[in-house]
This record gives structure tokens, C-alpha cells and sequence, in this order.
């Protein structure tokens, strides 16, 4: 405990994020082993769905939080994910039989898919500051989502078969469609695991940990605070900026992988603009920059509603009560006070535990 206290406050966050994890994860594991009383039902069948929430929650917190830069988009990250990764892993069912091995590589093409996509906007996109770039992702989102909507995706022995708007693919004897259009992705084996959840999490956690607290996240840190005073000492800006965006989109594309390769069947329409809003209210109710809290408002707000739903029509209302309620809790000056006077006992008593080891 003293060396933890003695440990620089950047530190003791990212050692407590990962303990958060690790135990959330252990005394699940522990509880599923449980026939009776252990997890239930509703909470198991949110396991993947909460890591994928969670690694999303981290890649936009490192635009919104760190970058400094509001994006309305991310769900559309999420989707070229979701489908470019269970279409991948759905052509690679007869070449390569380990679920685990197949996940992972379609989760490695999900990210890579989504990163080059998230590249290509970042270009012209993060030029913009402010409500114009929010509303330029915003657009974008929904330009993905209409797109892979429109997307007719097929593979036999002769190859693979893209059609536009278009579903009249003629498939040799053992095609298989990967994606149908408006009826999404289907007959996809389900083999995302809370297992390659939390090795999602701790990956991202690990790649956005370093990133922060390396050159380049100081650069990015820097241009957000004071764009013009970073320009003037020779940081790229955009360039920066769009590393960062690069990388979010990366992390936005293997969630959404994990997802859809968690689902029977999904649409395009799953991953609209709501769903970028409920990304962006987990990243703001957890705190801007902080990542433990985008990993407890995650998946507290991925469970919530599911454990009110007993309260039927009322329970989006509950939702909404509790989601006000807790950003009026948390942004009240008495009780920030209150928790700021806890921690400056704690680091009082740092330096006076320290002297008196000294003498």
C-alpha cells in the first residue's frame, strides 16, 4: 500500500484499472462455475456484449478524452468491424477449424479494415474543430451505415462475389454469403468468448496506457490543450490528431468484431447513431481522459437497462432518471469536494509515512 501511494498519480490509475478488470474478471469466472446462484441468465448473455461496450467506451474516451476532439461517429467503426471481421471469419470456416485461432484473425481484420477506413476520414475530417467535425463524423457514420446496408458479399470456389444494391449473386455448388444486404449477416457461428473479451480489454487498455504516455501522447495532449502553442514548437497537429483517430478506430473496429461475432444474425441499422450517443454518454459518465471510469460506466450502463426491464414500458424512464442523477451526483461541488479532501489525505499521509521510514 505505501508504494502504491508512492507511485505518480498516472500510475496508480493505470495499476487500478488493470486490477479492476482482472477481478471483475476472476470473480466472474468463478461465479459462472456456479450452477445455482452464480451468474445469471441475463448477466451471461451480456458478458460479450459489456467487453465490447467497454473497448468502445476506450477508443472514443481516447478522441474525445485525450484527443480533445468530439466524435459522433464511432458506431460506424464498430460496424465496418462487425461485418468486415464475421465476414472474414465466416469464409475461413473450412480452412481454419480453431474457433479461438478464427476470432482472433478476424478480429485482427476487423481493426485493420476499420483503421485504414478511419485513416481515409481522418484526412480531410480532423482539419475541423468542434461541432463541425462532430457533425462531419456524425455524417459519416450514417454514410457507413447506409453503405453496408447496400452490401451484397459472396464466396465459392471460383471467389469472391461484391454486388452493390444488388442481391442476384449466382453461387457455385458450396458458396456461402457473407453479407445479405439488408438482412445483415447471418448463419454465423457464434465463437466470440468472455475470454477474448477480456484479452480485448486488457489490449486496449495496454495500447492506450502507452500510447498516452509516450512522446506521442504528450504531443496529442499538448495540441489539445493549446493548439496554437503546439504549432509554435514544431508539433503537426493533424498529424497527431490523426494517430490518435487512427488508433481509436482500430480498437472501435475489433469491439464490433467481438460483437458480431457474438450475435446469430445483426443488421447494419444496430450500429446507428444511437448507438454512437450511448458510446459518447459511457465516455462522459466515466469521465473524460479516465479509463477506469469508461470501464465501470460501461458496463454499468450495459446492464442497467436489461435489469430493469421488469419495470416494462417505465424502465428507459428509470434509465434516464439514473443517468441524470448521477451526472448531477458527480458534478455537484460538495461532493466532489468531499472525495477531493479523501485524496489529499491520502497523499498527506504518503510523505509523512516516508519521512518517518527515513528516520
Amino acid at each position: 500500500m505505501k508504494k502504491l501511494r508512492q507511485m505518480k498519480r498516472s500510475t496508480r490509475s493505470r495499476v487500478f484499472t488493470y486490477a479492476l478488470v482482472i477481478v471483475a474478471f476472476v470473480v466472474i469466472q468463478l461465479l459462472r462455475t456456479f450452477k445455482d446462484g452464480g451468474v445469471g441468465s441475463v448477466l451471461e448473455g451480456q458478458l460479450i456484449p459489456i467487453c465490447a461496450y467497454i473497448v468502445m467506451a476506450l477508443a472514443l474516451n481516447l478522441v474525445v478524452g485525450i484527443s480533445g476532439e468530439l466524435s459522433l461517429g464511432h458506431a460506424g467503426f464498430m460496424s465496418i468491424g462487425a461485418f468486415a471481421g464475421s465476414a472474414f471469419a465466416i469464409a475461413l470456416q473450412g480452412s481454419v477449424t480453431l474457433s479461438p485461432l478464427r476470432l482472433a484473425l478476424a478480429m485482427v481484420f476487423g481493426a485493420i479494415v476499420a483503421a485504414v477506413l478511419g485513416f481515409l476520414i481522418s484526412v480531410p475530417v480532423l482539419r475541423l474543430n468542434g461541432d463541425y467535425l462532430a457533425i462531419v463524423t456524425l455524417a459519416f457514420g450514417e454514410i457507413i451505415k447506409s453503405i453496408v446496408t447496400n452490401i451484397y458479399l459472396a464466396v465459392d470456389g471460383r471467389g469472391l462475389h461484391f454486388s452493390f444494391l444488388n442481391d442476384t449473386i449466382e453461387l457455385a455448388d458450396g458458396g456461402v454469403e457473407l453479407i445479405k444486404g439488408p438482412m445483415g449477416v447471418m448463419n454465423t457461428q457464434r465463437i466470440s468468448s468472455f475470454v477474448a473479451g477480456f484479452v480485448l480489454v486488457l489490449i486496449a487498455l495496454t495500447v492506450i496506457f502507452n500510447l498516452v504516455n509516450s512522446r506521442t501522447g504528450r504531443a496529442i495532449m499538448a495540441a489539445r490543450d493549446n493548439r496554437i502553442a503546439a504549432e509554435s514548437v514544431g508539433i503537426s497537429v493533424t498529424k497527431y490528431k490523426m494517430i490518435a483517430f487512427v488508433v481509436s478506430a482500430a480498437l472501435a473496429g475489433a469491439a464490433g468484431t467481438l460483437y458480431g461475432l457474438s450475435q446469430t444474425t445483426f443488421v447494419a441499422t444496430k450500429f446507428d447513431f444511437n448507438t454512437s450517443i450511448l458510446i459518447l454518454v459511457f465516455v462522459v459518465l466515466g469521465g473524460l481522459g479516465n479509463m477506469w471510469g469508461s470501464v465501470i460506466a460501461a458496463a454499468a450502463l450495459t446492464i442497467l437497462p436489461e435489469a430493469l426491464r421488469q419495470f416494462s414500458e417505465l424502465r428507459m424512464l428509470v434509465y434516464a432518471i439514473v443517468l441524470i442523477l448521477v451526472m448531477i451526483a458527480t458534478n455537484n461541488p460538495t461532493i466532489r469536494g468531499f472525495f477531493g479532501r479523501i485524496g489529499d489525505k491520502f497523499r498527506r499521509r504518503a510523505p509523512e509515512e516516508k519521512g518517518g521510514a527515513v528516520q
